[in-house]
């Protein structure tokens, strides 16, 4: 009897729990740890809507400057230079989400961005210990992301311990599982993919479908038959071409370190490169990986910085930081030149989005210059006056669509956590 009792309180509590859940507010915590931001976010999922936006920048000069905003206005602080993501995970718990006890209250799951999920994680999963081995695993193919992606995870397991069984993997590499073989497979023995697994799998897969839906939005278009290349350009920056609202092709590879010319990344080099390093100019192989990953691109070639920020500003009174962009435009404008013979005649869109993408006016006039053959022709005006969170159209009249869509990877996070949250209760 005593069992059965103990069992029915039990069963009460699971039902209460389940009614509270379908009554109240839903919110989910998003945590998006990247190479020089982490992003957060407090989202209600039925509204899809922010309540709380930050993002915590890594490049301050003078700490880690975390700006945040709430319905009641913005807020700024500096935090020392040493501070790891625990201690800015805890910040943002103790500092920003409980000083709003009503929404803390009713946050019920917390979503993480993950870089890469390898070749066995194509999908959103609630985080267990084997998940995180296969996100371990998995950092060899993004060496710069999933080890901070993990750092988030751990972080949020001992700030947050009621919610440790309701944290949520959101992968990069889940949009492009649609990528055909003709464009995953390197020209290398076929063996080195099906015993290894490498392949090209891409990246900022998160912020391509929320970049998607929107276009789709935006152009009365419905998504299975929107045809756009989406340019995501920040630290780290890609393409991809999407026909039919699916991915057909990107420029990240096995790693995030193929394609574009990026902040501290090289890109797309010639493999020789690295014989040559190694053989002529006697580096070891930890140095060449390095410097392919955190002193090249734009910091590279410019010998200035990485920050996007620092380059445009002097952009006019510097050689190689002007260089160091025109190579950067460059690169771009051949990739989306050769993206649109995918397209099969019809192209919807080019689309910017990204932190360089959504506020540097600068690089989509010099990129969108080089393709007026394909009927591309920006409107200086209003490509001027698409920054600071703008959307929109800066094409001219009789020019194919060129979209500013800044990106919320945040909601595409919520909406994938709370539909799994939802499924484990």
């Amino acid at each position: 009897m005593a069992n059965f009792i103990k069992y029915l309180t039990i069963y009460k509590q699971d039902i209460l729990f389940r009614v509270r859940i379908i009554m109240s507010n839903i919110f989910a915590l998003t945590l998006n740890c990247g190479s020089s931001t982490l992003k957060f976010s407090v989202v209600d999922f039925k509204k899809n809507k922010e309540l709380i936006l930050g993002m915590a920048d890594f490049l301050c000069s003078s700490g880690v400057s975390i700006l945040w905003k709430t319905k009641t206005g913005k807020y700024n602080d500096i935090l020392h230079k040493q501070s790891n993501i625990e201690e800015i995970i805890d910040f943002i718990s103790y500092n920003i989400l409980k000083s709003n006890i009503k929404i803390f209250n009713n946050i019920v799951c917390i979503g993480h961005r993950v870089v890469h999920g390898g070749s066995k994680l194509r999908k959103s999963v609630i985080i267990d210990k084997k998940i995180i081995k296969h996100i371990e695993h998995a950092s060899i193919f993004a060496p710069l992301h999933n080890p901070i992606n993990l750092l988030g995870i751990q972080a949020s397991f001992n700030i947050f311990p009621h919610l440790k069984k309701k944290n949520v993997a959101v992968f990069d590499t889940a949009f492009h599982s649609t990528l055909p073989k003709r464009s995953y497979l390197y020209g290398i023995p076929y063996g080195f993919y099906k015993d290894y697994g490498i392949r090209r799998y891409g990246a900022h897969g998160i912020s391509y479908s929320y970049v998607t839906n929107r276009s789709s939005e935006i152009l009365k278009i419905s998504r299975h038959r929107l045809n756009i290349i989406a340019c995501h350009l920040g630290n780290g920056a890609s393409i991809a071409a999407i026909r039919n609202g699916v991915c057909l092709d990107t420029s990240m590879g096995l790693t995030p370190l193929e394609g574009l010319i990026m902040g501290t990344r090289s890109g797309d080099i010639d493999p020789s490169i690295i014989f040559f390093m190694y053989k002529k100019l006697k580096m070891s192989i930890k140095e060449i990986e390095n410097i392919l990953i955190k002193k090249s691109g734009l910091l590279g070639i410019s010998e200035l910085s990485s920050d996007f920020r620092i380059l445009e500003s002097n952009y006019l009174s510097c050689e190689k930081v002007k260089l160091s962009i025109e190579v950067f435009c460059y690169r771009l404008s051949k990739y989306i030149a050769s993206y649109t013979t995918l397209m099969q005649g019809k192209l919807d869109a080019i689309v910017f989005t990204g932190g360089i993408g959504e506020n540097s006016c600068l690089v989509r006039e010099i990129t969108i210059s080089r393709l007026s053959i394909l009927n591309c022709n920006i409107d200086i005006k209003l490509n001027t006056s698409m920054i600071s969170g703008k959307e929109g159209f800066i094409n001219s009249k009789n020019s194919i669509s060129i979209l500013v869509i800044p990106t919320n990877e945040a909601l595409v996070i919520a909406k994938e956590s709370v539909l799994l949250f939802k499924k484990s209760i």
